[in-house]
């Protein structure tokens, strides 16, 4: 159960957080929600893929593993890859979006909130929130910068199904792999965009991708279907040690 509360200089002046990445800290999940201004980086390592929901319609994850509770970049207490999603980085911090009424307009201003119940929250052992003097520490700076990313990915997300949809750029993909002696799986319910489709669009097309700044996550997210593989030799690599 979370416990969230808005984030205090004073009444958390000597929080601090346990760092690392490990199952006690909830990280053992086999696929991870991300959002288009990350592709760029993470589709490097991941493969990332599409789902839908019946109420909020699309949404971007990356896979981790292919068993239930099975995270393949953990290792030894660390996140094994050059770059982590933002919803994995951001550990037991939240922004939560306040409407502040003017004369002029509303502006959303986000307020940071902990969650006193994680794992990872004490005050004796790991990385201070704030410095001795008031302020954020460099740590936390950087929890920041990967909360940031999801609230500004976020906002973008719809922008981009949108028009995945409206050029019918998206297509349903199912993941089927055999490991020989460790099993077989078969992953369901994804989507992808269609290879197919996206080479056929339209000067016009092409131009308004582009020009929305879009195009280049398209082929983020189609280039990141090769990750598969490299899952795969993760995978069976850790059965072989966990045999020997």
């Amino acid at each position: 159960m979370s416990n969230y509360i808005a984030l205090d200089c004073v009444a958390h002046q000597n929080l601090k957080v346990r760092t690392g990445y490990g199952k006690v800290f909830g990280d053992n999940i086999n696929h991870a929600v991300v959002f288009p201004t990350e592709f760029e980086t993470l589709h490097r390592e991941y493969p990332i893929f599409f789902r839908h929901n019946a109420t909020s319609g699309y949404y971007a994850i990356c896979i981790l593993g292919f068993d239930k509770d099975e995270n393949l970049f953990l290792e030894d207490g660390r996140w094994a890859a050059r770059s982590i999603p933002a919803m994995c980085m951001k550990g037991p911090f939240a922004l939560q979006l306040t409407n502040n009424k003017n004369e002029q307009q509303v502006e959303s201003d986000p307020i940071v909130m902990v969650d006193l119940d994680n794992a990872c929250i004490n005050y004796e052992v790991g990385e201070s929130v704030f410095k001795a003097h008031g302020g954020y520490t460099p740590y936390f700076e950087g929890i920041l910068q990967a909360m940031r990313k999801i609230n500004v990915g976020s906002q973008s997300a719809e922008a981009f199904f949108t028009i995945l949809d409206k050029f019918k750029l998206i297509e349903p993909v199912e993941i089927k792999i055999d490991l020989a002696h460790s099993g077989s799986y078969k992953i369901a319910d994804l989507f992808t965009i269609s290879r197919e489709r996206l080479v056929a669009l339209s000067a016009e097309e092409l131009f308004e991708l582009n020009g929305l700044g879009l195009l280049e996550h398209c082929f983020a997210v189609v280039s990141s279907a090769g990750n598969t593989s490299h899952l795969v030799n993760m995978k069976m690599h850790r059965s072989t040690l966990s045999k020997s």
